[in-house]
């Protein structure tokens, strides 16, 4: 097992994850089984009790899972599915050890950091790293581990120790260590600025490790000049200075990182076999020139609560990318806080309601993704109201299934206190409740969480044939708490609302649709959380062909565009211009000789 530890200083939030992603990218294009960790080192046992506003939104796994969003771009960049122990917290950390004391496990020894904790962090690392991800029963060959936060931050220090130790466990022939800095680059002078990595590397070897690889984010790609000035000040050579400049989108990253030889130097450094090249990263730069040549725009207005923190909403962002690109448009996303929609914004502040409004209405399509939470639900309400009535296309995510329901029963079935029992218990027509087995003490982990399947009641669904599954069911990730009412369920359906999803045993409403609307559907499940690059989820893709108007052409297609609105990259032609560009390359000697 190869094992590839990616650090960050100077800043939080500075791409390590996207840069973790894509190195794991370039290694599984030349074939190489690969899987990624990511620890965070809060005392949280796991993400699931987290704000939104605190570190974006939480990702769901197929075993529930509730981790960090640097999983969703593993998961997304790789095309694995991992498992909830990819994901490791001080919190799982020294619960774990908390309970091998309590059970007498370390022989009535007294229990420290040093070597227990960091003895734990090794061992999990090594367990989950041979962890299928692929799904087959073939152990993966590299592992890349992220660690959270920055060089220094005290929470961090006892993982930081962990890895100065696997160092020596597993070899160094077995280990590389990445370093990703900030090389900030001034306004007022225009100069690019080493002193901000010069320190974040002397703090990192100060701890133990030193740096393979150094990763320098910057607004523009590195000069000659500073990257030899880092080289001379860090311990590395020139060519293990890496430039990760701002790029047009996120799949260019693996192609900037490929045109500096990075796999060549992993090959050379860590004696990994090099294989033919496959076509995964000739599909990623086939992304990345499609997504710039796009020019079509369609407008899609997502009103939801969070909307301080785009990563908030992150994978279902993502997932409208990537439906916006199979269908060769350009995504104008506009992002509307609910609450500037409700009549309270009106009398308080005028001028941000109708703008709000003003924004909406410009829209082709409406999305309303998941929440919790009484905040901005009347906004919701009426922005789905408004979707209805204009027969705008609508997609509605757990939250934006439930606002749906509320709004139709307040509307047409005449319930006019109609609401959810989370926002007002005492409701005459709880048409949202909350499910049997819901714990109403606990908060963390008590949801319905992960992989469930789905059984179509009809075949005329249009959700069921943009599936296009020769099967009558879907397995897609679930996190709620909250479902409808099954009381009321022939009540909707006598009025052209119809739940033609349900679970498995037939009680659990998961998918709906609106009779005599083009594309009003709601979704008790999150597909945002499966959607992939070169694979859109269905629901997202749905919602973007109709707001493009090619939905009905698009089925009767057989899921398929006109051949005049495709874009033709080839991969031969992306694999071409690759080459080209590394034929270009000046692959200076990698100096080994400086790494340890």
């Amino acid at each position: 097992m190869k094992y590839i530890l990616v650090s960050g200083g100077v800043i939080s939030g500075i791409g390590k994850g996207v840069i973790s992603s894509s190195i794991g990218t370039i290694l599984k294009s030349y074939g190489h089984r690969v899987t990624a960790i990511k620890i965070d080192p809060y005392l949280n046992i796991d993400a699931g009790t987290f704000s939104p506003y605190e570190h974006g939104e939480v990702f769901v796994l197929d075993d529930g899972g509730e981790v960090d969003l640097d999983l969703g771009n593993y998961e997304r960049f790789l095309n694995v599915k991992l498992h909830k122990d990819n994901n490791i917290t001080t919190g799982k950390i020294y619960q774990h050890v908390i309970s091998k004391e309590r059970k007498g496990d370390y022989l009535g020894k007294t229990v420290q950091v040093v070597p227990h904790v960091t003895d734990a962090i090794m061992e999990w690392v090594e367990r989950v790293a041979k962890v299928p991800v692929n799904g087959d029963s073939e152990e993966p060959e590299v592992c890349i581990i992220e660690l959270g936060g920055t060089i220094g931050d005290i929470e961090g220090m006892p993982f930081v120790e962990a890895f100065r130790q696997f160092q020596f466990r597993v070899k160094s022939e077995n280990f590389c260590n990445i370093h990703v800095s900030l090389v900030p680059q001034p306004s007022t002078t225009g100069e690019q600025k080493t002193k901000p990595t010069q320190h974040s590397v002397r703090a990192l070897r100060g701890l133990g490790l030193s740096p393979d690889l150094i990763f320098c984010r910057s607004q523009t790609p590195l000069e000659r000049a500073v990257k030899e000035k880092i080289s001379n000040f860090c311990h590395v050579g020139p060519e293990q200075v890496i430039t990760v400049h701002d790029v047009s989108s996120l799949y260019r990253v693996p192609y900037v990182l490929e045109k500096q030889n990075l796999s060549g130097y992993f090959h050379k450094r860590l004696g990994l076999t090099k294989r033919l090249r496959k076509s995964m990263l000739s599909q990623w730069n086939t992304l990345a020139e499609k997504y710039d040549r796009l020019q079509t725009c369609t407008n899609i207005a997502l009103v939801g609560k969070y909307t301080r923190l785009e990563d908030s909403y992150a994978s279902v962002i993502k997932a409208l990318r990537h439906a916006s690109l199979a269908i060769n448009r350009k995504l104008n996303l506009t992002i509307i806080n609910s609450t500037h929609l409700e009549e309270e914004t009106l009398k308080d502040n005028p001028v941000v309601y109708h703008e709000a409004w003003k924004n909406l209405c410009s829209a082709d399509g409406l999305l309303v993704p998941g929440g919790f939470g009484l905040r901005g639900i009347e906004g919701m309400v009426s922005a789905v109201k408004w979707a209805r009535l204009n027969k705008k296309p609508y997609l509605g995510v757990c939250l934006g299934l439930q606002v749906a329901a509320i709004e139709f029963a307040r509307n047409v079935l005449n319930m006019e206190d109609a609401n959810s029992s989370e926002i007002n218990p005492n409701t005459s027509h709880p048409v949202v409740v909350d499910m049997p087995e819901h714990n109403k003490g606990d908060m963390g982990g008590t949801m319905r969480l992960g992989l469930r399947r789905t059984v179509f009641q009809t075949d005329d669904s249009i959700l069921r044939k943009l599936y296009n599954r020769p099967d009558n069911f879907v397995d897609e990730r679930h996190r709620h708490r909250y479902e409808i009412n099954p009381n009321y369920i022939h009540l909707y359906e006598e009025k052209g609302f119809m739940f033609v999803g349900h679970d498995v045993e037939g009680l659990r409403m998961e998918i709906m649709e609106l009779k005599d609307h083009q594309y009003f559907v709601g979704v008790q499940f999150h597909p945002e959380f499966t959607s992939r690059p070169i694979d859109p989820s269905p629901p997202y893709l749905g919602l973007l062909l109709a707001a493009s108007e090619k939905l009905e052409l698009y089925i009767q297609r057989g899921n398929r565009l006109s051949p005049r609105e495709q874009i033709y990259i080839t991969d031969e032609e992306s694999e071409s211009e690759l080459e080209m560009l590394n034929n270009k390359m000046e692959i200076l000697p990698l100096a080994l000789a400086n790494s340890h």
